[in-house]
């Protein structure tokens, strides 16, 4: 799929970015081209130390911001295929920042759809979260419109070939601000900080999203939102798993933050179909056969009304089960008996 190809990366210094770096750089060796295009320039540098030119000559490294149309177009330039992950993510930072966040997740949307048809560009996918899905905080309403825009794109790209899908999925285990590692830091202390002893959230390990991202590169059609099939954990087992002897403090919900998160709602039942490993959402219209489609993918539509909720989840991740994957996944853990 990717041999004698050029692909590139928005926010490809970030978890997933490197992840999917390393992956593609393994399983494609003979990739033409590996853009990571980020603004941060010290994060460029650390990665590039990891991946020497020496072992890596398809690796190549932009500095640019997709706020920056101009220069996104510039390094579209002859790319096949663009996974764009830059994002402000922290809910947060989002609330007490609001048009900063809007300039990355949207205007960047716009920016990266832009250079696309602009350029000799293929395919795009998107990266999304749960916090899109019904959203309440600003973080999840602009990327609910990135969303939308992405999908938005295949209706105005007229007679060219090219197209644009989304990936959604929760918190992706230790990427880079989230719970796990931040609880780990915590453990030392002998206290953990608690938002609310009901919290639940999805888990998706590093390695499980990038082979979702990676389906969905080779499968997408256009305007598909894929969602994966995921566990969910409870605040409380993650606490557990990590430090069960540490003392708690609760210390109430963030700005923006829920309970429980959601990656389908009723609404979006209407338009979804289960893939097997994956549910997607589809769009009103599409401009390929929805028959075509179903067969390929021997996929069934869910039941009107269906939704998929972290708090109402078929599988769940136990404490024990949460520990052994931070070993594998994160960092090693002792739990003191």
């Amino acid at each position: 799929m990717l041999n004698n190809k050029v692909l590139l990366i928005t926010g490809g210094t970030g978890s997933l970015g490197k992840a999917l770096t390393r992956h593609i750089l393994n399983e494609y060796p003979k990739i033409k081209k590996l853009v990571i295009y980020s603004r941060d320039e010290q994060k460029q540098y650390k990665m590039a130390n990891e991946f020497t030119s020496q072992i890596y000559p398809q690796l190549r490294f932009l500095i640019g911001d997709v706020r920056d149309r101009e220069r996104l177009t510039r390094a579209f330039k002859d790319v096949d295929f663009v996974i764009h992950a830059a994002a402000m993510k922290h809910v947060h930072l989002a609330e007490y920042n609001p048009s900063e966040c809007v300039k990355t997740n949207v205007g960047g949307a716009e920016n990266v759809i832009h250079a696309s048809l602009n350029t000799s560009v293929k395919k795009v996918i998107a990266l999304s979260t749960d916090k899109a899905c019904a959203p309440i905080n600003l973080y999840g309403a602009t990327k609910l419109t990135s969303d939308k825009l992405f999908v938005a794109a295949n209706n105005i790209k007229g007679s060219k070939e090219i197209i644009f899908s989304v990936v959604r999925y929760g918190n992706v285990m230790g990427s880079n601000g989230s719970v796990i590692p931040f609880f780990i830091e915590k453990s030392k202390t002998g206290k953990l900080s608690i938002t609310d002893k009901n919290m639940t959230r999805f888990n998706i390990p590093l390695s499980d999203g990038v082979n979702m991202v990676m389906f969905a590169l080779k499968n997408a059609w256009g305007g598909e939102i894929f969602v994966p099939k995921i566990p969910s954990y409870k605040i409380m087992d993650v606490a557990e798993a990590i430090c069960p002897d540490c003392e708690l403090e609760f210390v109430g919900i963030r700005p923006g933050e829920k309970i429980h998160e959601e990656m389908i709602t009723k609404s979006d039942s209407f338009f979804t179909y289960d893939l097997g490993s994956y549910y997607t959402i589809l769009p009103n219209e599409t401009a390929w056969s929805l028959d075509d489609f179903l067969k390929n993918f021997k996929a069934k539509k869910v039941k009107e009304g269906f939704s998929y909720s972290s708090g109402k989840n078929n599988e769940w991740e136990t404490p024990e089960s949460l520990r052994k994957l931070i070993n594998t996944h994160v960092a090693p853990i002792s739990i003191k008996k």
